[in-house]
């Protein structure tokens, strides 16, 4: 946070886009003393460098003041030495005026104002890690790329249940498997399926690596004897390359998929997993994420979410001065509001990493069949009358205090000290 300074400090506001910014400089002494435009580019960041060094040689005494904590333009002002404080749009919109007009220089003047305003909780940017950063853009990637496998998938099926019953039939509960998917790349419309021999069916599925390829060529045949209501023709003609096209991306998307996770496990335990037991031979600790084992440990956090809650919180968990500040970054902190007679709690936070909140929720979920207190905390909730989401978020946000203590002491989870505190914990409540 900002402490009283005594040396003169130059703030600046910026209001970033994406072809140009809008700058705005400051001092102490003399508030706003200059505003001015620059392109997106090396020489326009060059030009704010080189004025705002100018006027304040020291970088450390720089402080800069904008609405987003990624990009390039970020990355290259804590190049340059630059204290960067990340805000949120909204803390620049309640200091507009009261017509509350949205304008570019004005909000660069606003952040430059904050920069120079020495009591403003406004916390300094930590930056990433070289191996924090990876790990947060993969897991990203990851999760955005999960969300197109359900969108695709879900369109496909529609597609085939109109079109291809026999390919559904044939799949069953497994659409997504990669046997399937190369089928329909080959075959997009039945016809053309239930016009391939047997041996061309068991070249395939030997060309595709597949444990039994004539057991494989049975269930082909079968599924396209099976009854099935009858399909237009026109409807196959027109949803063929949709279902090759369907079949493309998916296919690309679990390969990526496949090498970004193990690309995660390695980030964690700095070295890859090998093996018929998936462990790590002679991992190089220089090229571990800091704490990776410590994730690990927790029940119900493997390879992919234990990365992904890595990625966003970063190697540096000092940032956080109490759990409940990690707590209200990943949006399991109720908001209390409180008023006169008024007394309310807000369930969910609405300004929150989204991407850390998701992932722990889904770590809530996958704890239950690995930890017996986890298990026992949401019985316990669901018998008082809580909703299932409203549980998880609640036990996430008990596992997040759990992990903010392992973290910042650098110790592995075990189940039976938590246990044993927590019920200590709970003796004295009671």
């Amino acid at each position: 946070m900002f402490v009283a300074i005594g040396g003169r400090v130059l703030g600046i506001g910026i209001d970033w886009a994406e072809e140009f910014h809008d700058i705005a400089l400051g001092t102490h002494e003399n508030g706003v003393i200059e505003q001015f435009r620059i392109d997106h580019g090396p020489a326009g960041v060059a030009t704010l460098i080189e004025r705002a060094l100018r006027i304040e040689p020291d970088p450390a005494e720089i402080r800069v003041v904008l609405e987003t904590r990624h990009g390039l333009l970020v990355e290259a002002l804590i190049d340059a030495g630059f204290t960067v404080v990340p805000v949120n749009p909204d803390v620049v919109a309640r200091r507009r005026g009261p017509a509350r007009k949205k304008d570019d220089a004005e909000d660069a003047r606003i952040c430059c104002l904050l920069a120079l305003d020495r009591h403003a909780a406004l916390k300094t940017l930590i930056p990433h890690g070289a191996i924090g950063g990876e790990l947060r853009a993969i897991g990203r990637d990851d999760e955005r790329a999960a969300r197109d496998q359900r969108r695709l998938l879900n369109r496909l099926r529609a597609d085939l249940q109109t079109t291809y019953p026999a390919a559904l039939a044939l799949a069953g509960k497994d659409l997504g498997a990669p046997t399937v998917l190369r089928l329909l790349q080959r075959w997009p419309t039945q016809p053309e399926l239930a016009g391939a021999s047997h041996d061309e069916l068991v070249e395939f599925a030997r060309a595709g690596r597949h444990g039994w390829p004539d057991r494989f060529a049975d269930r082909v045949a079968a599924a396209l004897a099976a009854p099935s209501l009858p399909t237009r023709d026109y409807l196959v003609r027109a949803k063929a390359a949709g279902i090759g096209l369907a079949a493309v991306q998916l296919l690309a998307l679990h390969e990526a998929r496949q090498g970004w996770q193990a690309r995660m496990a390695e980030l964690l335990l700095g070295g890859p997993r090998t093996g018929r037991d998936k462990t790590v031979k002679d991992p190089d600790p220089g090229k571990a994420f800091p704490g990776g084992e410590i994730y690990l440990s927790m029940p119900g956090l493997g390879d992919l979410l234990a990365a992904r809650i890595a990625g966003e919180i970063g190697e540096h968990i000092e940032q956080f001065d109490r759990s409940s500040g990690l707590q209200c970054y990943a949006g399991s902190a109720p908001v209390t509001r409180r008023s006169g007679k008024s007394d309310f709690v807000v369930a969910r936070r609405l300004a929150h990493n989204h991407y850390l909140g998701a992932a722990v929720h889904q770590w809530a979920f996958c704890s239950l069949l690995r930890s017996g207190w986890a298990r026992e905390f949401y019985d316990g909730k669901i018998a008082a009358g809580k909703n299932h989401h409203a549980v998880l978020r609640a036990l996430g946000n008990r596992w997040l205090e759990v992990l903010w203590h392992c973290l910042t002491k650098g110790v592995l989870y075990d189940e039976a000290v938590h246990v044993a505190n927590r019920n200590r914990a709970l003796g004295r409540a009671a």
